[in-house]
């Protein structure tokens, strides 16, 4: 598919007048000492003067204002360039200590020495990112539940309370608003390229917080309030994120070569590729993945754009309008209903998969690591980011600038396993993803049960109505019964008529079926409502087994030192008997988990149906479980009930199996 090469920016008119010229119109030359007073503290008061307000409703004027500021900025970014490093360690250091990351502002004012676009870029989007963390911990001193979106932060009524409306005000036009410069956002989004954003602005942000610092200080010496650092978010079970190779030398010096001819990459944008290679190698693994993700962004909206013929939507959006972003692109249809094209001209399926499976299991999926929401909101340690992550987001963007080159990168030695990985990806944060793998984890849980210590079956005497095994010998032919009514739609290896029970309810037939690959890609509304009760029944059943498995190995401890009372040996003995049925049920329900998450999603793609009534039969399944939960933890303790309760949801199970088996026969 052929790519635009004209495109020269990616700010509509009115925003690059607003970032690129108006803040440059008024010539004066502002006096730094105006707003600076001997000691090095902002005078606040002579900043908000410059901040400009309509008459017609007492709204910021934000054009006026950011006019006015423009000589101000220019007057910060000259007297920051007059310092040295010592100078301004020593004067402002200490203002900074409030963000909890001072190490990432004096780093901006090194950047701010050289001048270099691409890293007056970069240290602005970390700017933003850690001063918005900063402010959301100062608006925890007053306020719960902080807002997510920087907007309605800066404008809300706590830090007004603590900093003052006018001083938010100035914040907003550089920050949060639309209608203001909004520098944020037209970074992180991937809208600015790096010679469009001038430094000045990120020299007036970095002054600015330390004026914050100041103001905060003679607050929490006022009020003797306390400002607590919310923990930094910690990526954990990094296996779970490895889809791609660790990252060689030689795999970036050929990435270094395909970004120079990729149609992927915006020329305009390209220095921004070149330094999160050069970082990446570095060992900057945040610097990295903070220049990559608006790049991508970018790259995909030129996709999407191209492909659905709305070339006006690779502009950046009037405050009036929505920002074309992530989550439009990988959508199934249109704003106006039309399907995306953007799926259908990747060509390759196993392409368009790693476009919406890899990018949303890596920034949106909520159990995922939400790597672009976590970065941009300040929510990780930019100096302990892993490179386990890094890795994967290179990975992902190296292969996207191979498939859109002409010559063909693909199939050179080095690219090879990078590509074959890509198009091998599956999700691993969809909620069906996660569904799976709560089933297997669970299985595995419930294989430790023949491991438990137990009494010699000889020092067990005999409970009245349980010689004999006689319940336990029900519930397992009526479990046997059932298993045979869905033996067609499972493996025929794993089926045996002599032992149904130990030969199908296995952790090797579980991984079979969950290794059967379902399409996440725009699952229908039914199959995430099925999917979310299914993952309630599987966790429900993980509690019991480990319930289970913390109950018997404390009675056994009890029962070997003889502390257990009267009562307590007989309700034991029951937990011993109850164990012998309650394990194969449990791995029955697991079974039933997958085969309904196959056939539901089948069904789904090829007819409609009822689905509601099928809830209505899951949810009792899930009443089940959940009552399982409560006889068989440590307070309750209620085997016999957990009994009784088993035989009357195995023959309702049974019961309805010919709808089961109706649904499941729709499916193939």
């Amino acid at each position: 598919m052929a790519l635009p090469d004209s495109v020269t920016t990616c700010l509509s008119q009115p925003v690059h007048y607003v970032i690129c010229k108006l803040g440059f119109e008024k010539k004066d030359t502002y006096d730094i000492n105006n707003i600076l007073s001997g000691n090095g503290e902002v005078c606040w008061q002579a900043v908000t003067e410059h901040v400009c307000y309509l008459e017609s409703d007492g709204s910021v004027d934000y054009i006026n204002s950011i006019r006015s500021l423009g000589p101000v900025c220019e007057s910060v970014n000259l007297y920051f360039k007059s310092l040295t490093k010592e100078q301004f360690v020593i004067q402002y250091a200490s203002w900074f200590h409030w963000t909890n990351c001072t190490e990432v502002f004096l780093e901006v004012f090194d950047v701010l020495q050289c001048t270099q676009a691409t890293e007056v870029a970069l240290g602005l989007m970390k700017l933003t990112s850690c001063l918005e963390r900063a402010l959301g911990d100062v608006y925890l001193l007053n306020g719960n539940d902080c807002p997510f979106l920087l907007r309605d932060l800066l404008a809300s009524e706590q830090l007004a309370d603590v900093f003052g409306k006018a001083v938010m005000n100035v914040l907003r036009v550089f920050i949060g608003s639309p209608r203001g410069l909004n520098l944020r956002n037209v970074l992180w989004h991937g809208f600015a390229a790096p010679q469009e954003i001038p430094a000045k602005y990120c020299a007036m942000l970095l002054f600015l917080t330390a004026g914050l610092g100041q103001l905060l200080q003679t607050y929490l010496l006022q009020t003797k309030a306390v400002l607590v650092h919310r923990p930094y978010m910690i990526f954990i079970r990094l296996e779970e994120l490895d889809a791609f190779p660790d990252l060689n030398n030689e795999i970036l010096s050929i990435a270094e070569e395909v970004v120079k001819v990729s149609s992927f990459v915006l020329e305009m944008m390209l220095p921004f590729w070149i330094a999160a290679l050069t970082a990446f190698k570095q060992s900057r693994y945040a610097d990295s993945v903070i220049l990559l993700l608006p790049q991508l962004e970018v790259g995909l909206r030129l996709l999407f754009t191209t492909t659905n013929k709305c070339p006006n939507r690779l502009l950046t959006a009037e405050s009036s309008a929505f920002y074309t972003t992530f989550d439009e692109m990988l959508a199934k249809h249109l704003d106006n209903e039309e399907v995306n094209q953007l799926p259908v001209v990747l060509e390759e399926p196993a392409m368009a998969s790693i476009f919406k499976d890899f990018l949303w299991d890596f920034l949106n999926h909520q159990e995922g690591p939400r790597v672009r929401d976590r970065l941009s909101h300040g929510e990780i340690n930019l100096e302990t980011f892993p490179r386990e992550v890094a890795n994967q987001i290179v990975g992902f963007a190296i292969t996207i600038l191979c498939r859109f080159s002409e010559k063909d990168f693909k199939e050179h030695m080095v690219i090879k396993p990078l590509m074959n990985c890509a198009s091998c990806y599956r999700s691993r944060f969809h909620p069906i993803s996660r569904l799976k793998k709560q089933v297997l984890e669970c299985m595995k849980n419930i294989h430790l049960w023949p491991e438990l210590p137990t009494v010699p079956e000889e020092q067990v005497e005999k409970i009245k109505g349980l010689e004999g095994n006689t319940e336990a010998n029900t519930t397992i032919l009526m479990i046997s019964e059932i298993i045979s009514q869905l033996q067609h739609y499972m493996p025929q290896s794993c089926c045996s008529s002599d032992d149904p029970v130990n030969s199908v309810l296995t952790e090797r037939l579980l991984v079979e079926l969950c290794d059967t690959r379902i399409c996440t890609l725009y699952s229908p509304r039914p199959v995430l409502e099925v999917v979310v009760v299914l993952r309630k029944i599987s966790a429900q059943c993980h509690q019991v087994s480990q319930q289970v498995i913390a109950g018997a190995g404390l009675r056994y401890t009890q029962w070997v030192n003889k502390t257990l009372r009267s009562r307590q040996r007989h309700n034991y003995r029951r937990m011993l008997n109850s164990i012998k049925f309650l394990s194969p049920v449990l791995r029955l329900i697991l079974l039933l988990i997958i085969l309904e998450l196959v056939s539901i999603h089948s069904v789904c793609k090829k007819n409609p149906f009822d689905y509601q009534q099928y809830l209505k039969f899951l949810k009792s399944v899930l009443q089940y479980t959940e009552n399982l939960v409560t006889y068989t933890s440590p307070e309750k303790n209620k085997w016999d009930e957990t009994m009784e309760l088993t035989k009357k949801t195995l023959i309702k199970i049974r019961k309805i199996s010919d709808r089961k088996l109706m649904l499941m026969h729709l499916a193939t």
